[in-house]
């Protein structure tokens, strides 16, 4: 692939629901530009994007992918993203990296969920975007619908400027709107002049002077000629359309069929007509040397400088590092210094990818995206640069994983391989966490939804050949009493030679602090328990709250206080009163209103208004208690309320089935209360059970 300037590059991110025709969007950009010769198919687990197993498997992308798409002596790189939202990380990536965006919607499904989303995405990220209909070759698709559905809820930035011609529930053309001229499909990606049939010209007259509205408003000049009834010449409309997609004010959209390859042609036209190329947006560093801001704003005459937005661990093909040039030419000799690991990497050879297929280039332009292999010490998030002029980018912020299993390894043995694995699928996943509690003796994996975590177990299966079970973790639950105890333990044994013997009498009670296991005193007065034997009893203390007596659990908050006792001149040890005081503590703790404590999480769940009614009534059945609900943007409610870490146990998965997938949470541990009588029980009966 030749090398490409700044001014030549345009990327672009497909950003959607589910479902909505990314992946055949991005089949058909590839085929219609002659960069395949044949077009895949997501049925036939063929296309460029979807090359891992798992995803031609579930029919569905998983991870973003890079497509560089030649087109009117420009570079478009195509970031196709995953639609469904375990994966949002991955969509995160690329909105990092890109410089504008196309929103995909399906002509027969309209603005779904996963649409609201893609623009929140756009918003945050200050992208221009323009939104393509899909499936316009469908019996029931309506491209009126969606651009009213658009317009009723982001207003009148929605300006269509293609129109379908449909005969017979078929696309056969379309009516390009600033032109105001019918244009007839005769082959891929060619199309020959006809006349407007006389049902498009309603609906063509409202686009029309929305366009020219939109238009009018750039500048007064234009305002003056269009209230004085004059025509804009196409050049003006189009420079005028530029300058307002780059600014945000006007959406654009077109259509088409990805399965026919028709409207594509013009979808990739308007790509390289009215997006931004990477010297029209700013970026930002720190220079590590001066702490001065460093202004990168893709410069290919300034230092050399890239971020790594994403990384690829492919046990066939190695690890690849997705880079965005942010400013210089990079070039295959260059070392570059990474002031994140503090480390020098020798690039090698600079790719541009398609798909899983490296692509190797020269060099690589200020703007551009590409991927460098076999970066030792890099990783996502990382900034490589000059070792003179070490600069710094800000990380991309990503989703936090809250959904969490506990695995265990099928194989025994296969622990280190598994955890291993784990790392590999980390370093490419920033949303996926593996986090060992040993509190609880359990391995945990953290992702963004329970799809997210068995695509993960699969995926272990799949490329390292290493099988895991996912399963309810077990919850941090305390111990602790309520009252005050009393206990004399003798511990006496004889058996040939010395003999045992350790004699402790002891109180145990509530120490107010449930931050801290025990606190150990002692009142002991005349030497009825030698001084040197003391440590021994703080010992059998120290082994006794690790597994409490009630069910198992760690035990805080405890006093115990060591009064009295004896002690035999030859039999005593420390290990007797080691002895002595763990049968104390047992015996105490159990006397003292023994209680278990829960842990309660501070949780905010992000609805919009109409919902709220339900995930209130939700969160009281699971013992949510809500504290208050303010409003936000959006019309959007945060209800935050404290909740026992037992009722998040699903949480992600029927929250989204009861907003439409519009609802989001976050939670953090908060604080241990006292648990209900029954769920007490349930723990106690479980710890009973288990140890027969």
């Amino acid at each position: 692939m030749k090398v490409y300037r700044t001014d030549e590059i345009r990327n672009v991110v497909l950003l959607g629901h589910g479902g909505s025709g990314k992946t055949s969007l991005t089949e058909a950009m590839a085929y219609v530009s002659g960069a395949t010769n044949r077009m895949g198919k997501i049925s036939d687990a063929n296309t460029i994007s979807d090359f891992d197993k798992e995803e031609q498997k579930r029919k569905f992308s998983i991870s973003t992918t890079l497509v560089p798409i030649e087109w009117e002596k420009a570079k478009i790189n195509v970031l196709d993203t995953p639609g469904y939202f375990d994966f949002v990380g991955e969509v995160e990536e690329a909105v990092s990296a890109a410089d504008a965006a196309v929103i995909v919607v399906s002509g027969k499904a309209g603005v779904q969920v996963g649409t609201e989303k893609a623009w929140q995405l756009c918003d945050k990220y200050n992208l221009p975007r323009m939104v393509y209909v899909t499936e316009m070759d469908v019996d029931d698709a309506s491209f009126r619908e969606v651009v009213q559905e658009l317009t009723d809820k982001y207003g009148k930035v929605i300006a269509p400027h293609f129109q379908p011609i449909r005969e017979n529930e078929k696309l056969v053309g379309y009516v390009n709107v600033i032109k105001n001229a019918g244009r007839r499909y005769t082959g891929i990606g060619e199309r020959e002049e006809c006349e407007i049939p006389d049902y498009c010209r309603p609906n063509l007259e409202i686009y029309r002077e929305k366009l020219l509205e939109a238009v009018a408003e750039t500048s007064d000049e234009f305002m003056e000629r269009y209230f004085a009834g004059e025509e804009f010449s196409v050049e003006e409309i189009r420079a005028a359309m530029r300058t307002e997609v780059m600014d945000g004010s006007i959406v654009p959209v077109s259509m088409g069929s990805n399965i026919q390859a028709q409207g594509v042609a013009n979808l990739l036209s308007d790509i390289v007509r009215f997006f931004p190329s990477p010297d029209n947006r700013e970026c930002a560093g720190i220079n590590r040397k001066t702490n001065e801001i460093f202004e990168a704003n893709y410069e290919f005459s300034k230092a050399k400088s890239a971020y790594v937005f994403k990384t690829m661990v492919d046990p066939f093909i190695g690890k690849y590092s997705f880079i965005k040039v942010c400013s210089g030419v990079l070039k295959g000799e260059d070392i570059l210094y990474n002031a994140d690991s503090d480390t020098e990497e020798k690039l090698g050879k600079i790719y541009t990818m398609v798909g899983n297929k490296p692509v190797e280039v020269s060099e690589m332009f200020a703007g551009d995206i590409g991927a460098i292999a076999k970066l030792s010490s890099t990783k996502t998030g990382d900034t490589l640069s000059a070792k003179g002029t070490p600069v710094l980018y800000g990380r991309t912020e990503y989703s936090k994983p809250y959904t969490y299993m506990k695995y265990i390894c099928k194989n025994k043995g296969d622990e280190d391989k598994v955890s291993q694995a784990l790392q590999k699928m980390m370093a490419e996943d920033v949303t996926l966490k593996a986090v060992n509690d040993s509190e609880n003796r359990q391995t945990l994996l953290y992702g963004m939804g329970d799809q997210h975590l068995d695509i993960a177990a699969s995926k272990l299966a799949a490329r390292y050949k290493c099988e895991i079970s996912l399963d309810t973790p077990k919850v941090a639950f305390r111990e602790t009493i309520k009252k005050k105890s009393d206990v004399d333990t003798k511990y006496k044994k004889q058996s040939g030679g010395h003999g045992q013997y350790g004699h402790v009498k002891m109180t145990f009670e509530p120490s107010g602090d449930l931050e801290t296991p025990f606190v150990f005193a002692e009142t002991v007065v005349g030497g009825a328990v030698p001084k040197n034997y003391f440590p021994a009893v703080e010992k059998g203390l120290q082994d006794s709250v690790v597994k409490g007596p009630l069910a198992g659990y760690p035990v805080v908050g405890v006093k115990a206080t060591l009064y009295d006792g004896s002690y035999h001149p030859v039999d005593s040890s420390e290990m007797a009163f080691k002895t002595a005081t763990v049968q104390a503590f047992k015996k105490g703790f159990m006397e003292a209103a023994p209680v278990l404590l829960e842990p309660i999480a501070s949780l905010k769940v992000t609805v919009p208004d109409d919902y709220t009614g339900d995930v209130m009534g939700d969160l009281n059945k699971r013992r949510g208690r809500v504290l208050g609900m303010n409003p936000t943007a959006g019309g959007f409610q945060v209800i935050e309320a404290d909740i026992p870490m037992t009722g998040l146990f699903g949480y992600c998965t029927v929250l989204r089935s009861m907003t439409g997938g519009r609802g989001t949470y976050e939670y953090e541990f908060s604080r241990y209360e006292q648990a209900p009588s029954d769920i007490q029980e349930a723990e106690v009966a479980k710890r009973a059970a288990d140890s027969e």
